[in-house]
């Protein structure tokens, strides 16, 4: 039994309805991610590795990749990402009102958006 709680908080967090929800929102953002890897040249299996998936991200962006360990810093992560999300708009063609909302605040239906739909890839 661990003195903490942290075992009960894996268990409440990872089990049941709310794992299954969880599981289905990330089952999405892979398959959207997978598309938009693939729009831009990038392997696709690449979005099921959780850390990498984001330094590619950061990559098609048009940055460096090392950017990406801005991620770690917890308000210029937060800033970090919505500045990814509209690099990554434009890279694909869309504004940033969709790149905002969709692509930061619900990227499981932006990444499919882009990924199935008709946008294209544009490096600058």
């Amino acid at each position: 039994m661990d003195s903490n709680g942290i075992s009960d908080l894996y268990t409440q967090i990872f089990s049941g309805t709310t794992g299954l929800i969880t599981l289905a929102f990330y089952v999405l953002v892979v398959i959207g991610l997978w598309k938009v890897f693939t729009k831009a040249g990038y392997p696709g299996i690449l979005a099921i590795i959780p850390i990498v998936n984001i330094v590619f991200l950061v990559k098609i962006a048009g940055m460096s990749g090392w950017l990406a360990l801005l991620y770690i810093i917890p308000i210029v992560g937060f800033i970090f990402g919505i500045i990814v999300a509209i690099k990554l708009g434009e890279r694909f063609g869309k504004g940033g009102f969709f790149s905002f909302f969709l692509l930061f605040v619900f990227p499981y239906i932006g990444y499919l958006i882009i990924g199935f739909g008709e946008s294209r890839y544009r490096q600058v």
